[in-house]
């Protein structure tokens, strides 16, 4: 029996996020520029796992993929069972800049997709003079909804199948199907009400319109990559957003979907490779 043991190594911190204890699971492997890893709505850090594996990623960047709290193997704060999950520009900046601190990476490279892709945008504003980088893979100043959040969380639907089934369709067409089922099972086994209440941030808190051309991309590069058969955060939308900000750069990814780093990895590469090059150099 042939056994691989990965390089990546999983680990939990507890960090104070707003006056309030969290239990933070997180995974890490390679050494040199933090390269810290947002995940999707409703998802966790596995959708990294490939740039975790990959050592021609891992040689020159320390790549961190965390479970935002609710998520994944991290816990809620104590108490969650008398409060309603409501994911707030304020809240998700506090929480990066919480595990920004707590693992003490200096000049971190944020790298976000979807909600991450968009959260990106205010930490570079609010904090680039902290960070190398910035890259925004689905990502854009604003998008507007195209589907009920209400079906998201009743008793009489399975939240995470009706979760999974909203965002099949983001998902390139021709991504290896393997890939494919393992990017939708992060949805399939979502907690209760959590992926809505990361919508509340994507829809409800985060219409940064009126704010992104004031990115200075001289103090901290933005990148914003976007795959072409996303319906989601659409290519157009990320080009609209990248013109507002001077010095920003757009990259439409062929034969990718809203989830590049998990359904098609190898398409991803292609694509990441020669920004994180450039980030380096």
């Amino acid at each position: 029996m042939v056994v691989k043991i990965e390089p990546a190594t999983g680990r939990y911190m507890q960090l104070d996020i707003q006056g309030r204890q969290n239990r933070v699971y997180f995974e890490e492997a390679g050494r040199g520029i933090p390269l810290l890893c947002l995940h999707t709505a409703g998802a966790d850090g596995s959708q990294y796992r490939h740039l975790l594996n990959d050592p021609g990623i891992t040689r020159d960047y320390r790549v961190i993929a965390f479970d935002m709290p609710w998520h994944g193997k991290s816990l809620p704060p104590l108490g969650y069972h008398l409060e309603e999950y409501k994911l707030t520009t304020e809240l998700y900046v506090d929480t990066v800049m919480a595990v920004c601190q707590g693992l003490e990476l200096e000049n971190p490279v944020i790298m976000g997709c979807s909600m991450g892709g968009r959260i990106v945008l205010q930490l570079a504003l609010s904090h680039g003079k902290e960070l190398r980088a910035v890259i925004g893979l689905e990502g854009a100043d604003h998008q507007e909804p195209w589907y009920d959040t209400e079906w998201l969380h009743r008793p009489d639907v399975h939240g995470g199948e009706v979760s999974a089934a909203l965002v099949s369709g983001l998902v390139a067409p021709q991504c290896p199907d393997e890939y494919r089922w393992e990017t939708l099972w992060g949805y399939l086994q979502s907690g209760p009400g959590v992926f809505k209440g990361d919508l509340y941030f994507y829809r409800a808190d985060s219409d940064y319109r009126d704010r992104v051309g004031d990115i200075d991309t001289s103090q901290c590069p933005v990148y914003l990559l976007t795959g072409e058969y996303d319906f989601s955060c659409t290519p157009e939308d990320t080009l609209r957003t990248a013109a507002r900000i001077k010095g920003a750069q757009a990259t439409i990814m062929e034969g990718l979907g809203h989830f590049p780093m998990s359904e098609d990895p190898d398409q991803f590469r292609n694509y990441i490779l020669p920004v994180l090059d450039q980030i380096r150099g």
